[in-house]
């Protein structure tokens, strides 16, 4: 089970990684050559001696122009260490290998971005012994997929859409693209996603709207993480504490879609306490433009 938005954003490009060179090729436009095989390798670097060096995720990418090898490193923050260590990953993939070694940094933050993507130089002015250039996957150039047909069109990439965007006003347009796409996959692939999209979510209420949309297409159930919330479910303990909580989900899905909620419309909602009724509503409410269609079959 992932647990944080640092192993999400590498161990996506597990799940799926054709969606690390199609994000070379397509966000950052780097002319990679298009993979014939990809599989995933030991990430241990380390040495006899007991110093402990481990990369967040490594692919080996057979391709028509040789063989590659993919770093692709979580940085959260700015961590100046990393000039040195990320230097030592690839000279020693090299040296072991003997394949090219290609260094790829994700994160969230834009600030974290731009120092990344600085290159790192070794010699002095005019004369460098070694340059370390990364490719890095940030704010600044994944696209932000908030229209549908988009979504469906490339969901791994909707994906790490949502795992890099997540937040801000953009963020429900992104969610709910995102959901709708999720059923055009299989279940399993979807309930992974899910999970990667909910480790990076940061904002308490991108989070809680995530978790809301997921119950109501009932794919957030299909993944051990929905054990935890099922379990705080347990402890309310009352078959009405578990209703109101369905009916208050109903309602902020209308309310992050922006849509108006009469006060009459949110008295029937919040008096319901048929769980397969408020069920009902909030798949409706997913897909709603105006509050009044919650009861159109009805």
């Amino acid at each position: 089970m992932v647990s944080s938005s640092h192993e999400a954003l590498h161990r996506i490009f597990q799940k799926d990684p054709t969606l690390l060179t199609k994000a070379l090729q397509k966000v950052l436009r780097v002319p990679f050559p298009e993979p014939r095989e990809i599989a995933a390798m030991n990430v241990d670097l380390t040495e006899i001696e007991p110093v402990e060096h481990r990369v967040d995720t490594l692919l080996r990418a057979e391709t028509d122009e040789g063989t590659y090898l993919l770093v692709v490193e979580s940085q959260r923050k700015v961590d100046e260490r990393k000039r040195g260590s990320w230097p030592y990953y690839l000279s020693y993939l090299y040296e072991k290998y003997r394949c090219e070694p290609v260094l790829i940094v994700t994160t969230q933050s834009s600030t974290t971005a731009k120092w990344a993507s600085q290159p790192i130089r070794f010699g002095f002015r005019g004369w460098h012994s070694m340059t370390v250039r990364p490719l890095v996957l940030g704010p600044d150039n994944v696209p932000l997929i908030t229209d549908e047909r988009q979504a469906e069109k490339d969901v791994p990439l909707a994906v790490l859409s949502a795992m890099t965007h997540g937040r801000g006003p953009q963020a429900p347009a992104i969610l709910e693209s995102l959901a709708a796409a999720l059923r055009t996959i299989d279940p399993d692939s979807a309930a992974v996603f899910v999970q990667f999209v909910d480790s990076c979510l940061a904002d308490p209420q991108a989070k809680q709207m995530w978790r809301d949309l997921m119950t109501a297409i009932q794919y957030f159930w299909r993944h051990p993480l929905a054990e935890q919330v099922r379990e705080e479910g347990r402890e309310q303990g009352l078959e009405q504490g578990r209703a109101e909580a369905k009916a208050e989900m109903v309602l902020r899905i209308l309310e992050w879609r922006g849509i108006s909620v009469p006060d009459s419309i949110r008295e029937r909602v919040m008096a319901c306490t048929d769980l397969a009724q408020l069920e009902a509503w909030a798949q409706r409410a997913v897909g709603a433009t105006d509050a009044a269609e919650l009861f159109a079959e009805e």
